[in-house]
């Protein structure tokens, strides 16, 4: 005897994952644990799209993936069905991110293709809100196998080794960045700021070596860690260059001979920007590197400098993590493309 269908489809409005892959994740669950039977009748995607007040598309799509798994058939007047149970998803992850910006879509679309069917996955975003960050946790379901976590905040973060010190199941997976005081064996896939940061300006060398001074935008709000200053810093002491720190780009005078280190998309912005309303050309006069490599940077002024964690590989990293279940700790390939911003 089967259970009424519309009793185990959960959808989170919180959570980031596609509303089709919920509820996917939640038949699939529901047959695994034996609550919905071979040969039960599945709601029409009318019905289902009516009961969970979810575009027609979306209901659509979640039977085309059950079907392609091979847990759902269906017969021309009969509608869909169950055609088979002994299905197993052992792997269980609760993905969480800080926001989802083109390199971080680059992260997870390779860990979710990485992982293939082979994982239920309930994506959260919390916005480098730590209030968020703690609720989502704290409110967390039962039964993850494994938890993947981007620790980056705009302030409170110090405290965020305490929410990660309740999490006492599953297999705990650190990425992009690591931080104290977690009292637990994890892994991590994680970017190491200061040194990467040294050695792609190190890279850069020849080039910069046109400059005289060099700048960092490193605005006082942001969630990006003080390692990136102290690589900074360690760079322009030992190959003596000038250099400052800035924290508002929208205020600092644009002088030939400079040199100017982007990590915001937005203050990029207002760089190119300044630039415009000056005579300087940009990789003679004045030096752009932008951190995070994006297509768009490819074009901008033929081409901009960029330095970059390899963030598609950083998802299959993880992805592998996952599936192999080792607890290792690795960093990711950081690397320095030249272009004629500098």
């Amino acid at each position: 005897m089967s259970d009424n269908i519309y009793r185990h489809i959960v959808i989170d409005e919180q959570s980031i994952t596609p509303k089709y892959v919920q509820i996917v994740n939640s038949i699939l669950k529901a047959v695994e644990m034996g609550k919905i039977q071979k040969e039960y009748l599945l709601p029409s995607i009318n019905d289902l799209s009516f009961e969970l007040s979810i575009a027609r598309d979306t209901a659509e799509k979640a039977y085309r993936q059950l079907k392609q798994l091979g847990v759902v058939g269906s017969v021309p007047g009969k509608g869909y069905f169950i055609s088979k149970t002994d299905i197993r998803q052992d792997v269980k992850v609760f993905l969480i991110f800080n926001k989802l910006s083109s390199h971080k879509k680059l992260i997870y679309d390779s860990f979710v293709a990485t992982l293939g069917d082979k994982a239920a996955i309930d994506f959260y975003i919390y916005n480098n809100d730590y209030a968020l960050f703690r609720k989502l946790l704290q409110n967390r379901k039962e039964g993850y196998t494994h938890y993947v976590i981007i620790p980056h905040f705009l302030e409170g973060g110090e405290n965020a080794y305490e929410v990660i010190n309740e999490i006492t199941d599953g297999q705990l997976i650190l990425l992009d960045k690591l931080i104290t005081g977690i009292k637990r064996d994890y892994a991590a896939v994680y970017e190491n700021f200061e040194k990467d940061l040294f050695n792609a300006l190190k890279d850069a060398l020849p080039k910069l070596s046109n400059y005289q001074n060099l700048k960092l935008v490193f605005p006082s709000y942001t969630y990006f860690p003080d390692e990136i200053l102290r690589g900074f810093e360690h760079f322009c002491m030992e190959y003596a260059f000038n250099y400052k720190v800035v924290h508002e780009i929208a205020k600092e005078p644009i002088k030939e001979g400079e040199v100017y280190i982007n990590l915001m998309e937005d203050d990029l912005v207002v760089l190119l920007d300044k630039i415009k309303e000056t005579d300087l050309v940009v990789g003679k006069d004045i030096g752009i590197i932008s951190y995070n490599e994006t297509p768009w940077k490819r074009f901008i002024l033929n081409g901009i400098t960029t330095i970059s964690t390899d963030f598609k590989r950083m998802g299959e990293m993880a992805a592998e993590v996952v599936l192999k279940g080792e607890p290792k700790r690795a960093e990711v390939p950081f690397s320095l493309v030249l272009r004629d911003s500098l």
